[in-house]
């Protein structure tokens, strides 16, 4: 393990994923869960940045990521979306592999001999995204973290944009990117939609919060089956 890790005064590297000068990756699972929740409390959030075949910088909130690796060998599956490279079976679990840089319309990634898989959890589901490079993990406020520019319209995959020394972030909207890939369903079992329930369900109103446009749309779609009133938010600020 290498002992010179990049160091930042308003930035600190997590203690679960290390970034080495050498660029190697220190991949071990992230068990810091109640340090990252407790950082809501502080208005803070923590970013894994990252880089897709270019000079672009990208980041995912790190409170879905689970680990890093080195890009294991993969196994093609047929019929599949052109955005999966393949399944790999890590840890004993076999997860499926996005190349994210194709499934953000750019072009795919050619080798990934020196590629790696940032390993997380949406949706209650566990899934690989194939990216270029991992730069490193950084602390910040929320307040620094700002929606896309007005005028770029619906069809981009960006939740936010931020700065980290000066450099443009582009935070992903990974739910929209798994919707396209493989769309969950929306749909009420009829069992569910059950009079009293509905009866009930028509005189609540209820507020949702999500960064992810598609997150909320997702909510709001399974809330208004049964009658309820949604009105929904892309941060807490707004909520509250």
């Amino acid at each position: 393990m290498a002992s010179e890790f990049r160091r930042h005064d308003d930035y600190r590297e997590s203690d679960a994923i290390l970034v080495p000068e050498n660029g190697e990756i220190v991949s071990s699972m992230l068990d810091g869960i109640d340090q990252r929740t407790q950082l809501v409390g502080k208005n803070r959030l923590e970013l894994l940045l990252f880089r897709l075949g270019g000079d672009q910088l990208y980041g995912i909130n790190v409170f879905k990521v689970r680990e890093v690796v080195p890009c294991p060998q993969l196994s093609a599956i047929p019929r599949c979306h052109p955005a999966v490279r393949g399944v790999a079976t890590i840890r004993g679990n076999t997860i499926t592999v996005l190349d994210l840089n194709f499934a953000i319309q750019r072009p795919a990634m050619e080798s990934t001999d020196k590629a790696f898989v940032i390993i997380t959890e949406y949706n209650a589901s566990t899934q690989g995204f194939l990216v270029d490079k991992v730069d490193r993990i950084v602390n910040m406020n929320w307040e620094e973290i700002k929606p896309p520019p007005s005028g770029s319209g619906d069809e981009h995959f960006l939740t936010a944009i931020t700065h980290v020394e000066d450099e443009l972030v582009s935070v992903l909207d990974v739910e929209r990117i798994l919707a396209e890939v493989s769309p969950g369903a929306t749909e009420v079992s009829a069992g569910v939609l059950k009079q009293d329930v509905v009866d009930a369900a028509a005189e609540m109103h209820v507020l949702t919060c999500d960064d992810s446009l598609i997150a909320r749309k997702q909510v709001a779609s399974v809330l208004t089956k049964f009658g309820v009133q949604v009105t929904t938010f892309s941060d807490g600020k707004q909520t509250l």
